[in-house]
């Protein structure tokens, strides 16, 4: 059992190192509103979205003021909508539609985001997912609250370069429909590989075809707590230095479980999974760049930055661990570069590059994420980094994603600002090289040798 007392221990983290839940995601299954009619379609989409989640903004505000606890947001995550409008939808507009409905319900139930207008791609795609993949660059231009992810590979199926391929085109044409807000779009779109069912952060959120009806997933996120940790870990050993992020996280993690008790209770739902990750916010003092320097590194980026990474990664895992029920999503430590205020700082100094991000991805959570570029990027160059990304994520066996922000009309050097926790970063430069013919070849990268497990 969960008890106060444990909450009471968390006062200070709270108030002062920005310790919060950074979202009860509420999921929603979609598979039985699928019809051949588009008008009907939209209509069971919005009554059951706005049935099941009527009460989850207030139930977050209880739960804030019942034990203290900030929840910055509460969200939804449906049946990824390329299955669900596949009957229905017989031309793109029809998958713009169901945007706008998603969009519409999530404004009348009051949360900020919803994932799931997204597609499961990693082997091939049907002509209904194509449609929906060239549907997805106007749905995010004319909707606010619409997340989109498309999954384009896996360690066991290998990468669809057909879908990186495409996908470049996509980011690159989001990006310039959403010229007038730097390309704000793209902040809303994410490629994955070895992606979850049950990641409760957008962009990537989505509800897996495994999961039921309904289920609660929630976030939970401490970087601040973390960094404060380890301001008295100067002149400790490796394994003193771990166990202290242990405990820490083992902490953090316990506030996320009470809290999805109690929403679940409040909800009548299924609880699911505690994602324990580390999620910094562009907030002082709230940045996984700062624990790294915390760690002994002079900033994020200098040599050491991948094994300090990798030790905070696994040791927030096997910590959070024992302090809940049921861990999954994507639990460990991101690295977005605008909604980190040192990271953006690091990227803006030119002390950390796209180059050394992709190699931190190797031992995050997550991938390149949040990471703003050139406007004039092409759309090979584009699908080139998300083909290696999807590389890493392959043969690893773990989640990688490419959230990249081509910022129509400005270049290096300049800063593009997206608000709120979003942030705000420096344009960074990307490698030099044509890959066009490399991406222009069809088919898929098969599987690695070692997804042969059966």
């Amino acid at each position: 059992m969960i008890n106060l007392y444990e909450v009471s221990q968390t006062n200070h983290m709270i108030e002062s190192e920005n310790l919060d839940v950074r979202t009860i995601t509420l999921g929603i299954s979609l598979t039985d509103c699928i019809s051949d009619s588009i008008d009907v379609l939209c209509k069971r989409i919005y009554d059951k979205i706005t049935r099941l989640g009527r009460d989850l903004v207030k139930t977050g505000e209880e739960i804030e003021k019942e034990f203290g606890i900030p929840v910055v947001n509460k969200r939804v995550s449906v049946t990824p909508i390329a299955l669900v409008g596949a009957s229905a939808c017989k031309v793109e507009e029809d998958y713009v539609r169901i945007a706008k409905t998603l969009d519409k319900a999530a404004q009348d139930i009051g949360i900020n985001f919803i994932g799931g207008y997204s597609a499961l791609v990693p082997k091939a795609m049907t002509p209904a997912e194509e449609m929906f993949i060239r549907s997805i660059p106007k749905a995010l231009s004319v909707t606010e609250c619409v997340c989109s992810s498309v999954v384009a590979g896996s360690t066991r199926t290998g990468i669809n370069m057909d879908a990186v391929r495409v996908m470049g085109r996509i980011v690159r044409k989001t990006a310039e429909l959403t010229a007038a807000e730097d390309s704000i779009g793209c902040a809303k779109l994410v490629v994955l590989c070895n992606a979850p069912d049950d990641n409760p952060f957008m962009a990537g959120s989505f509800l897996g075809v495994t999961e039921g009806d309904s289920v609660i997933n929630v976030g939970v996120s401490g970087p601040g707590v973390v960094r404060h940790a380890l301001e008295g870990a100067h002149g400790m050993s490796f394994a003193e230095l771990c166990d202290m992020i242990k405990k820490t996280a083992f902490k953090i993690t316990r506030v996320g479980q009470l809290v999805a008790g109690r929403a679940c209770e409040m909800l009548d739902v299924p609880m699911g999974i505690i994602d324990l990750s580390l999620a910094p916010t562009p907030a002082v003092g709230d940045s996984i760049a700062d624990i790294l320097t915390e760690m002994g590194l002079e900033h994020a980026g200098a040599p050491g930055t991948t094994a300090a990474l990798a030790l905070l990664n696994d040791q927030v895992k096997k910590g959070g661990v024992m302090a809940a029920s049921y861990v999954g999503g994507l639990s460990g430590a991101f690295i977005p570069v605008s909604e980190d205020a040192s990271m953006a700082l690091s990227a803006a100094n030119g002390t950390i590059s796209i180059e050394k991000l992709e190699a931190m991805t190797c031992v995050c959570s997550v991938g390149l994420d949040m990471i703003a570029i050139p406007g004039d990027t092409s759309e090979t160059t584009l699908s080139g980094i998300m083909a290696d990304e999807m590389a890493i994520g392959m043969v690893n066996g773990k989640t990688t994603a490419v959230r990249i922000i081509p910022v129509i009309g400005k270049k290096a050097g300049e800063r593009a600002h997206f608000g709120g926790l979003l942030g705000d970063a420096p344009i960074i430069p990307v490698g030099k090289g044509d890959c066009s013919e490399f991406i222009g070849r069809n088919g898929r990268i098969p599987a690695p040798i070692h997804s042969f497990k059966n």
